[in-house]
Parts: C-alpha cells; structure tokens; sequence
C-alpha cells in the first residue's frame, strides 16, 4: 500500500494562508495529529517525508527511519508563499486555474509539481505493492499523486480538498495503480491520543 498523509495542521494551515517553501512549525493541534497518525497507521515498512520540517516533525513520530526526498516538497508558490489567497487576483486566479503549466509570482507549475511526484510514485510502486510505504507530504504533492494514481492530468487539482493529516491510499499491487481512499480520518480516531 501507498499511504499519502498530510502533515498535521502547521501555523500556516492555522491562519489560511499559501504555504508552500516557508516553513512554519506544526500547531500543537498538528502535533497531536501526527501523534494520532503514528498511533492509527500500519507500522511502516519505508518511511519517506518531505524534507520540510512540518513533514518531518509529523514522520518524526511514526517510531522509524525517516527517509526525505525533496520530490515530495509543496509546490513552490514563489511570492505568494505565506500570503492570503486573496493576495491573488481574479485574473491571477483564472490564468492559474485554467493553465497547468502557468506559474504563479515565480513559483512552481503544477505540471512540474505532477512530474516529480509521478516520478517519485512509479519508484515507490514495487515497494508498495508488497508492502506498507508511508508518505508523509503536502497538499499539491498529495494531490499530483492521485493525478498519477488515476492516469488523469493535474488539472483535477483543483476539484480536490484535502483535510489537515489527511490519509490517502494507493493500492500499487494491480497492473494499475487503483485509489482506495481519499481524506482518510479514521486513523486520526483509531490511534486516538489525549490532548498533552
């Protein structure tokens, strides 16, 4: 199985903002998030995060060795990064939304976000598909994943919503990728932890 999960709720999450290579600690509220993760999740059989410290912090508890592979990194939003969405215009909303190759205030595509990650998932598959491969990430990267897992472009992008710690899984033991779950909690719930 390839398991994707969302790092728990970071200062950034907390007060809406673009997120992408600013590097906000998680929120308490994160920290017992990624606790509830580590305790709810299969023992992972390959530990990979994003080498962001909001990632790292949430693998940190998972009790294994963590691997960090910069292809999982949030996409790179360039002079949005740690602004509200409404420092985006109108237009700036519509040219982003309607371009999968348009970058935004000299960040990333999401063509080039769907490409790493594609790259990163199709190593990751034959592990997977006899074991369980935990991916601690982001939100675009999360999302470029099920892109990949579905065969379809990164425009679905943008009809996806993912949760703060959200869980997807990714059946890679077919003769295609096959998406189980989407926005998972219920490892928040199974692993539940008391507040500290």
């Amino acid at each position: 199985m390839l398991t994707l999960v969302r790092h728990g709720q970071s200062e950034a999450n907390a007060r809406g903002v673009m997120c992408g290579r600013s590097d906000p600690p998680l929120t308490e509220t994160g920290r017992r998030q990624a606790r509830a993760l580590a305790a709810g999740l299969p023992r992972p059989t390959r530990l990979v995060s994003s080498p962001l410290a909001r990632a790292r912090e949430t693998a940190a508890l998972f009790g294994t060795e963590v691997e960090c592979d910069a292809r999982w990194t949030e996409m790179d939003y360039g002079d949005l990064d740690g602004q509200p969405m409404t420092a985006l215009d109108r237009d700036g909303w519509r040219a982003w939304q309607s371009d999968p190759e348009h970058v935004p205030a000299g960040g990333e595509s999401l063509v080039a976000v769907r490409a790493r990650v594609a790259a990163a998932c199709t190593e990751l598959a034959a592990e997977a598909a006899t074991g369980e491969v935990v991916v601690v990430s982001h939100v675009s990267p999360i999302k470029a994943a099920i892109s990949w897992a579905l065969g379809v472009g990164i425009e679905i992008a943008w009809r996806m919503y993912l949760v703060d710690a959200a869980v997807c899984r990714i059946d890679t033991s077919g003769s295609a990728p096959m998406l189980l779950a989407v926005n998972d909690e219920g490892p928040l719930h199974a692993g539940t932890v008391q507040p500290a």
